[in-house]
C-alpha cells in the first residue's frame, strides 16, 4: 500500500500500466523469430519475394507507447515490388503487374492486370497456418493484416505485407500497404517513430510514461474513447512545443487533460501528412470526451493542492477518482 503520491504513482506505472521488461524482451525475440520464418517463404519459387531492407515494426508497442496488456504487436512484412509501376485513382494505388516474370503475377485480380492485397494476405494467412508454434492465422476484418496467434503467448501479431516506393520529385518515399478493398494506400510509420522519439528527447525523456498513463486513464468507462493513435498524436502535439516535462507523471495531467479537453474538439492533422484528419469521432462523443477532461483536469488540480499540503491521503483518494480504483490506495 502506498505512503504517498509519489509511491502511488510509482506502484501503478510498475505494476499495472508498462510492461514488464522481461515481456518485452520476450516478445521481440519472438517478433525477429516470426521475421526469420517468414523471411524463408519464398523458398517455395511461388510466394512473393521479400525485401528485409523495408521489413518495420510499427504500432505502439514499436514506438514504446504500448500498455498492459500486451495484446498485439504490428509488423510490416516487406516485399520486393520487382519494378512494378502504381498510380494513385483516388485515395486508392494500383500496382500493376510488372510481368509473367515476377511471381507478383500471380497474385493479380481476377480479369485485371493490377496486384491484388487480399490474395497477397491468403498468401501470408496460407503459409503461416503451417507453423507449428502458431495457433491460428486469420485475416483481420478489415483485409489490411493477417493476425497470427500464438499457441504459448498473449499477444497476436499483426503482420502487414508491404512495398516500398522509389523517392519522387521531393525527396520522399511511402510504404505501401493493404487498403482493405483489394488495392493499396500509403502509409509512413517511420514518420510516427521518428516524431515519438524526438519529442520525447526533447523533454527529458518523460513523454514515454506521460502517453502511457494518459493511455491508462482513457480506458475507463466514465467516457468514450478516442483511438490510441488519435490520443497519442494529440499528446504529442502538446509536447512539440515544449522543452520539459517532469518525470513525476502526475505534475503533467492537470494541464495535458485541458490541452486534450479543448483540442479533441476539433480536427486533429495526421503527422505523416497522409491521411488528412485523423479526428474520426462523432461530435457528441467529442463533446463527452472533452467533459471528462476538463472534470478530471479540475481534480488533479486539487489532488496537487492536498500533495502540496503533505495530505497524501486525500491527494491519493483523488487520483483515485482520476484513474479508478486500480490506482494504488494509501494506507
Amino acid at each position: 500500500m502506498a505512503t504517498t503520491v509519489t509511491t502511488a504513482f510509482n506502484e501503478l506505472m510498475k505494476d499495472t500500466v508498462n510492461i514488464r521488461k522481461e515481456d518485452n524482451d520476450v516478445a521481440r525475440a519472438s517478433r525477429d523469430w516470426l521475421i526469420y520464418k517468414v523471411n524463408d517463404f519464398e523458398k517455395d519459387g511461388l510466394f512473393p519475394v521479400s525485401y528485409p531492407d523495408i521489413h518495420i515494426a510499427f504500432g505502439s508497442f514499436a514506438r514504446r507507447t504500448k500498455i498492459r496488456p500486451l495484446d498485439d504487436i504490428d509488423l510490416m512484412f516487406g516485399l520486393s515490388g520487382d519494378n512494378a509501376r502504381y498510380f494513385s485513382l483516388g485515395n486508392q494505388i494500383i500496382i500493376i503487374s510488372p510481368g509473367t516474370y515476377s511471381r507478383l503475377h500471380r497474385y493479380r485480380h481476377d480479369g485485371a492486370n493490377t496486384i491484388c492485397s487480399v490474395k497477397i494476405l491468403n498468401a501470408f494467412k496460407r503459409r503461416l497456418q503451417n507453423i507449428a508454434q502458431y495457433a491460428q492465422a486469420e485475416i483481420r476484418r478489415n483485409q489490411e493484416a493477417v493476425t497470427l496467434k500464438l499457441v504459448s503467448r498473449d499477444w497476436n501479431f499483426d503482420i502487414v505485407p508491404c512495398f516500398c516506393t522509389r523517392y519522387d520529385v521531393y525527396g520522399r518515399n511511402y510504404y505501401l500497404i493493404p487498403d482493405g478493398k483489394g488495392h493499396w494506400k500509403f502509409t509512413d510509420p517511420r514518420i510516427d517513430r521518428d516524431r515519438v522519439t524526438a519529442v520525447n528527447v526533447q523533454n527529458q525523456g518523460n513523454v514515454l510514461n506521460v502517453i502511457r498513463a494518459v493511455k491508462y486513464w482513457q480506458r475507463r468507462s466514465t467516457m468514450p474513447s478516442m483511438s490510441s493513435y488519435l490520443l497519442e498524436t494529440l499528446i504529442l502535439n502538446y509536447y512539440s512545443n515544449k522543452n520539459f516535462c517532469s518525470k513525476f507523471v502526475r505534475v503533467e495531467l492537470e494541464k495535458l487533460f485541458r490541452y486534450l479537453g479543448g483540442f479533441v474538439l476539433f480536427g486533429v492533422n495526421d503527422p505523416k501528412g497522409i491521411q488528412g484528419d485523423i479526428n474520426t469521432l462523432e461530435a457528441e462523443d467529442r463533446l463527452k470526451i472533452s467533459e471528462r477532461c476538463f472534470l478530471d483536469a479540475d481534480k488533479a488540480a486539487v489532488a496537487c493542492i492536498f500533495e502540496r499540503q503533505q495530505n497524501h491521503q486525500e491527494a491519493v483518494s483523488m487520483w483515485r477518482e482520476v484513474f479508478g480504483p486500480q490506482f494504488p490506495a494509501c494506507g
